[in-house]
């Protein structure tokens, strides 16, 4: 078991609802676990705090899965977060036009740190992923499977931010991870201005 020990004082953040653990809050770490692990936190009296994803490569070494000693962090609690995010979020995607892009999943307000994903065009467009932390990365089959699953959308991109994947440790790549593959750019508007978005380098380039 891979088990983080936080730094007496250190521990009032996390309590108070942050999510990230810093390098600089970490006492100790005992045991192995490949990045992306999921990692028991305890505080310096070896009392529960949380279980987070591991990420030995980032500034921010630990991410909160979840503050329930009894919740496991498994395919179910993946699953129903993102249907929880879906939920949160149908109404503006219902209201979203086809050139619109649309937050589905919201990272760390919906329970899933890092991971970003926006959705345009409907069951019929794209869903496009930023796994933007090795906790996520970890469990991207899973993600996959559970976004097809509950919007019926089969089409899934990942785009990645580069400066972000590399500060996690993780390799930068574009590409698709599920039904056809999008067009390099499409063109979108949002708050009324029309521009395009490059799906490899998630540069917008503005219309007139």
């Amino acid at each position: 078991m891979l088990i983080i020990t936080i730094k007496q004082g250190k521990e009032k953040s996390l309590l108070a609802g942050d999510p990230w653990i810093y390098a600089s809050a970490i006492e100790r770490v005992d045991g192995h676990g490949k990045p992306g692990a999921t990692a028991l936190v305890q505080n310096s009296a070896r009392k529960f705090l949380a279980r987070a994803a591991w990420a030995p490569k980032s500034q921010i070494q630990a991410r909160v899965w979840t503050l329930d000693e009894t919740q496991p962090v498994d395919h179910a609690l993946i699953k129903n977060r993102i249907k929880a995010a879906l939920a949160k979020s149908a109404a503006a995607a219902k209201k979203a036009l086809p050139d619109q892009l649309v937050r589905l999943v919201n990272a760390e307000d919906d329970g899933l740190p890092g991971l970003l994903v926006d959705g345009y065009g409907g069951a019929d467009g794209q869903l496009l992923c930023q796994f933007q932390a090795v906790g996520v990365d970890a469990w991207k089959i899973p993600i996959v499977q559970a976004l097809i699953a509950a919007t019926g959308c089969p089409n899934v991109y990942e785009m990645s931010d580069e400066l972000i994947r590399k500060g996690e440790g993780l390799p930068v790549k574009s590409r698709t991870l599920a039904g056809e593959e999008p067009p390099a750019r499409i063109s979108l508007v949002e708050k009324g201005v029309r521009f395009q978005l490059e799906l490899r380098t998630g540069e917008r380039r503005a219309l007139k």
